[in-house]
């Protein structure tokens, strides 16, 4: 990632995290809001601006490179031998899922039947599998970056689809903060790469939103679980209806072209869920 990416992804974080919009912003640069709109979404703001900004975030410069810098030194993907690790003990997959949504040693210890000793082992074998810093304290810094993975049908997803995956469904996901969507239909390859590209934006922002409200106390937030999944899929019960392509007729020394009309007779469809 080019250094002035880096830059400004910390400083949209850094704004995020203290709720400061691009209208404040616009009124301390003495621009409009358009116009800041535009710059950060292009990451056009000159040093002057950044620097001004960063008065108005009250931090200086310099930390916000050092934020920067930090960020660069994530993972986007974990090892196969590193998700084997994972889930291959229960207390150890806890911890992680609980770093993920930035809870703490003491909110760990609090709410399961974990002792503070084989809590700090976990964090520890955490750090060595390059999930988390340790830092003084007990301490810990995620260096799981926004656009983090499990391995394609690795160790971590394996284990969800054997274990959690019929719990997550298990619902009407008609509460409060749920939702269910099936959409069918038939797409281009154009268009399907810019269903995957939005898709993969919807996660990175949850993994935004998940970090700006990491300091907020666990009784002000739930925990959440967001899958994502779309392929090219038709339901077994509709392949069964398509049209059987007829017999090459025989012929010595002829072919037979075959017209083939199931796709007309019925589209494949996609499932997004």
């Amino acid at each position: 990632m080019p250094h002035s990416v880096a830059l400004m992804d910390a400083l949209k974080r850094e704004l995020r995290a203290r709720r400061i919009t691009y209208s404040r912003v616009a009124q301390h640069l003495d621009l409009s809001e358009a116009t800041v709109k535009r710059l950060f979404a292009q990451n056009e703001l000159s040093l002057q601006r950044i620097d001004a900004t960063c008065a108005l975030l009250g931090m200086e410069f310099t930390d916000l490179a050092a934020a920067a810098v930090a960020r660069t030194s994530v993972i986007s993907q974990m090892t196969l031998e590193q998700e084997q690790e994972l889930v291959e003990d229960p207390k150890l997959m806890l911890v992680a899922c609980a770093v993920l949504s930035y809870w703490t040693l003491e909110h760990i210890v609090e709410h399961y039947a974990l002792s503070r000793a084989e809590c700090i082992e976990m964090l520890a074998r955490l750090d060595r599998l390059k999930m988390i810093e340790l830092q003084p304290n007990n301490r810990f810094r995620l260096r799981i970056s926004g656009t983090f993975r499990w391995l394609p049908d690795g160790p971590f997803q394996q284990q969800f689809r054997k274990y959690a995956q019929m719990d997550f469904f298990q619902s009407h996901f008609g509460g409060e903060s749920e939702l269910m969507l099936q959409v069918f239909g038939s797409l281009s390859a154009q268009s399907r790469a810019a269903l995957l590209g939005r898709l993969k934006s919807v996660a990175h922002e949850f993994a935004e939103m998940n970090q700006q409200d990491g300091s907020l106390p666990l009784s002000e937030k739930n925990s959440m679980t967001l899958v994502l999944a779309v392929r090219p899929w038709e339901p077994r019960n509709l392949r069964a209806l398509r049209r059987k392509a007829p017999k090459q007729a025989q012929g010595a020394g002829s072919e037979t072209t075959v017209l083939q009309n199931a796709s007309a007779a019925l589209p494949t469809g996609r499932r997004s869920r």
